[in-house]
């Protein structure tokens, strides 16, 4: 395997990392990757693994508010009476997500490792959360989206805010996972429930960024899915992201620390990285991560890292979405091709 470098800087590890626990993930990533990353996540282990799956058995109390997914990979709605729906939002207004437990359970585990020269010092600890229209769209029963939105996103929030008490601003960083969103502007998977999904979904990020504390460092991970190591569709181009990163760039009242968009394997053409070209001129201090790692292919991740470069000054390196399903061996190559295309950001 070669081992030239191209001019990229930096590694994003977008979230997930398959471990027995969060030291077990750190002690392994970081220093695989850690002169290359500004942020490390915990590697969201155990019932996190699965992305938001987990978030159903929040719902157990009301049972029906949460759709069953279909084997035709369509999530399954029925009628719901308007008294039932009232009765839900009111009972579930003060969940938890846990969110915020996951995260403070880690972060002792992240000092500890810094303070024994484990973690470089740079490094920020990475929390990664998401959209609340992430889970609702796809997981609560069509009639109770409305309804229950402002109580599920009110429940991320109170997450976020116990997250940021307790992790020294300094040190923190946020994510905001978002897959749904792409899937409603692509017209798949899932159906809109509102009007004007572009600007819906701009209304919807612009809250969640108001929340975090401009002390803190924040990013997105642009996501298309990874269900079985597949998209729910494959984009046609960077068109939709580069597009929704300009809305959010203009309109977003705290600094972007950084984007991660994703790039398959198969799209070395310069018509994919085309749109990022607009996108270059309004990124300003903005960190652009291209999801374009993929194991053992170090030639066509060059390739893509060529085809990108084009059209995009500077930019990190990760792959498509998490590592949560990915075996060992997959990993070693991530890590290798990661560090062979990539640059040290110190």
């Amino acid at each position: 395997m070669s081992t030239e470098k191209a001019p990229i800087k930096g590694v994003l590890l977008v979230g997930s990392v398959p471990g027995t626990d969060t030291e077990d993930v750190l002690r392994r990533m970081a220093p695989a990757l850690g002169s290359r990353l500004k942020y490390i996540p915990d590697g969201e282990t155990g019932q996190r693994n699965y992305f938001i799956g987990w978030q159903m058995y929040k719902f157990g109390a009301f049972p029906e508010v949460v759709s069953q997914f279909g084997q035709n990979g369509k999530f399954e709605d029925t009628p719901v009476p308007e008294e039932k729906i009232k009765e839900a939002a009111e009972k579930l207004e003060g969940m938890d997500t846990d969110y915020d437990t996951a995260a403070i359970e880690s972060w002792p585990v992240f000092k500890k490792l810094k303070e024994e020269g484990v973690i470089p010092k740079h490094v920020k600890f990475q929390v990664c959360l998401p959209s609340p229209l992430t889970f609702v769209s796809p997981f609560i029963v069509g009639d109770y989206k409305t309804a229950i939105e402002p109580v599920y996103e009110r429940a991320i929030l109170r997450a976020l805010d116990n997250i940021i008490k307790t992790v020294p601003k300094e040190e923190l960083a946020i994510q905001w996972d978002v897959p749904i969103e792409f899937a409603l502007l692509e017209g798949v998977w899932v159906q809109p429930w509102f009007s004007d999904v572009k600007q819906g979904i701009l209304d919807r990020w612009l809250r969640l960024t108001a929340a975090v504390d401009s002390a803190v460092d924040m990013g997105f991970h642009f996501c298309y899915g990874d269900i079985g190591h597949q998209h729910f569709t494959q984009p046609k181009d960077t068109g939709f992201m580069a597009d929704m990163a300009k809305e959010l760039l203009s309109n977003v009242s705290r600094r972007v620390d950084y984007i991660h968009l994703p790039v398959p394997k198969d799209r070395e053409d310069a018509a994919y990285f085309a749109p990022l070209k607009d996108l270059q001129a309004v990124r300003g201090e903005t960190d652009i991560y291209l999801g374009l790692v993929h194991t053992d292919d170090l030639e066509g991740t060059q390739r893509r890292i060529k085809a990108a470069s084009e059209v995009l000054d500077g930019f990190g390196v990760g792959t498509e979405c998490g590592w949560g399903r990915t075996s060992h061996e997959e990993i070693t190559s991530i890590v290798q091709i990661s560090n062979a295309v990539s640059g040290e950001i110190i």
